[in-house]
């Protein structure tokens, strides 16, 4: 026979939770006996709901499940398989443990009794020395009854954090990010076809958390009712509304103690605050799950190329595609962002194209475009652009460049977000398309996103206000004829042609500017810097909403 001492140094149970085999061995009450633990050494972290004692030899007629047994031996049958017998009417109404005194009838404990209880997994203690058995009751029952008051306390502080947040209209990220924070586990809302729509880690990387998710979560059930299941021990809720599941939430193990009656209150409040949120909040839960995973990626706010990798790959994006592609879509006035997002929604899913559609700021659409590799991506976008305008005429789309890697999408986000800025309402599109990308970006284009840079407005004003003010107060057209001038590229003729003018008169008009700017028009620099002046003043009086010309 092989007995262990209980770990010694063991602290109290954590508040809220019942105490266990191993932290009643632990208290000093039971500890003057000197336990000894026979059988059952991996069973000790079964919870004690109450303490039984007991002289009887039926004592499993008086129990519910989760005592712990105290016994003197007194009742034990002679025989070998009446201590079977006993052994398995405490194992089938789920008793703790057996805890016997080798003070009067024994003095170590009989070899059928070790068998039985090792057979049957249930644990075996002893006690070398006198207890007083009525004091160890009144010691577990108190922490047992403090513990079960802690844990209401507990869940009525759960059921007000979440009422408080229904009431404030939380959305579905926070209610997740609370389900997380109070269970100190990792939390994750998924649809129907088991697509990971919002993931909160506790204790883990998204990676760890969603890797391989849709194969993982068909293993766990369906999920029609709060449950453990599943090879990994998932928890489980269903999110539904009049009958209807909508989703289902996830609770995934930690290392430590498994979950317990805090961790379901926890998660079937969150479904409750789930559904609430969703007839508040009109945008469906996968459109909010796009719009989140692609500002993770246009922003970079995403912990690791990894992470961002495992979180889109749970919402159906593939991963290892050969091209991504980031578009930005500016639907315009008069047009809803969630009709738009829609369409969207439909065009690529006709296509065939697995992408990401979110609204990534108010009046402004984000899309990646996820190609394999060898498709080309300019008929896509030509196709997503097209719906755009099919739309609303006056959309503005912008395509950044491809890149191979998902991680890399921020730069192609960067350069779309170029684009959109230096295209104006109304810019005429290109000839072989209806899209808008980084080479377009002309000059005049460049200056219409610096626009409001004041180092730009300065630099107009240093370069051409005098003559501006000249053709002020005089009536002259001195800035036209420079104008001419320059988009001639230093051609007086050409100049003149332009302007409806003799040469003689483009000549003295040119010398004038020469004298009121004291610079040599002959100068090519000087031409490009006046001609960069010239392109910026007219961008600024085209106003923020007009073509510069």
């Amino acid at each position: 026979m092989n007995a262990h001492p209980p770990a010694a140094g063991r602290g109290p149970a954590p508040a809220g939770r019942a105490p266990t085999v191993a932290d009643v061995l632990a208290l000093p009450v039971l500890a003057a006996g000197q336990p000894q633990v026979v059988t059952g050494l991996a069973q000790l972290e079964r919870p004690v709901r109450w303490v039984h004692i007991t002289e009887l030899t039926d004592p499993a007629s008086f129990l519910k499940g989760g005592e712990l047994v105290l016994t003197t031996g007194m009742p034990l049958p002679e025989d070998a398989a009446g201590v079977r017998r006993y052994v398995e009417e405490l194992t089938e109404v789920g008793a703790a443990a057996l805890v016997i005194e080798l003070v009067r009838r024994y003095h170590r404990p009989p070899d059928a009794l070790v068998q039985a209880c090792r057979a049957r997994r249930l644990p075996l203690v002893t006690l070398a020395r006198d207890v007083n058995f009525l004091e160890v009751t009144q010691v577990v029952h108190a922490l047992i009854l403090g513990s079960q008051a802690e844990a209401m306390r507990r869940t009525q502080r759960i059921h007000e954090a979440f009422t408080a947040l229904t009431l404030r209209g939380a959305g579905p990220q926070d209610v997740l990010r609370a389900a997380a924070e109070m269970s100190g586990r990792t939390v994750v809302l998924e649809n129907l076809v088991h697509q990971a729509l919002i993931c909160e880690p506790s204790g883990s990387t998204v990676e760890e958390a969603l890797g391989d998710w849709e194969r993982r979560s068909r293993t766990a059930g369906p999920g029609d009712r709060t449950e453990v299941a599943g090879p990994e021990g998932w928890l489980t809720a269903p999110v539904s509304y009049q009958g209807e599941r909508w989703g289902r939430l996830v609770m995934l193990p930690a290392d430590g103690p498994v979950f317990g009656p805090e961790h379901v209150t926890v998660l079937e409040r969150t479904a409750m605050a789930l559904t609430v949120a969703r007839l508040i909040h009109s945008t469906p839960w996968e459109h909010a799950a796009h719009r989140n995973a692609l500002r993770e990626l246009a922003e970079q706010r995403h912990h690791s190329p990894e992470d961002v990798r495992a979180r889109c790959a749970a919402l159906g994006l593939p991963t290892d595609a050969g091209v991504f592609v980031a578009v930005l879509v500016d639907p315009g006035p008069g047009v809803e962002g969630a009709e738009a997002e829609a369409r969207l929604h439909r065009e690529l899913r006709s296509a065939g194209v697995p992408a990401l559609v979110g609204e990534l700021s108010p009046g402004r659409l984000g899309v990646l475009l996820a190609l394999r590799q060898g498709r080309p991506w300019r008929p896509v976008a030509e196709r997503l652009s097209r719906a755009a305008l099919a739309l609303a005429p006056g959309a503005v789309v912008g395509v950044g460049s491809d890149v191979a890697d998902l991680a890399d999408t921020a730069r192609s986000f960067r350069e779309a977000a170029r684009v959109m800025e230096a295209t104006p309402p109304g810019q005429p599109l290109p000839a072989d398309r209806s899209f808008h990308e980084l080479p377009d970006v002309d000059l005049r284009r460049l200056l219409y996103a610096l626009r409001e840079d004041t180092r730009i407005q300065d630099y107009t004003e240093r370069r051409l206000g005098r003559i501006v003010e000249h053709d002020d107060r005089h009536g002259t057209d001195l800035l036209t004829t420079l104008g001419h001038y320059l988009d001639a590229a230093g051609n007086k003729t050409a100049a003149a042609r332009r302007g409806g003018l003799s040469r003689e008169t483009v000549y003295q008009r040119l010398r004038t500017v020469e004298r009121l700017l004291g610079t040599d028009l002959e100068s090519g620099a000087h031409r490009t810097e006046l001609h960069v002046a010239l392109t910026a003043l007219r961008v600024l009086r085209a106003g923020p909403g007009g073509h510069p010309g």
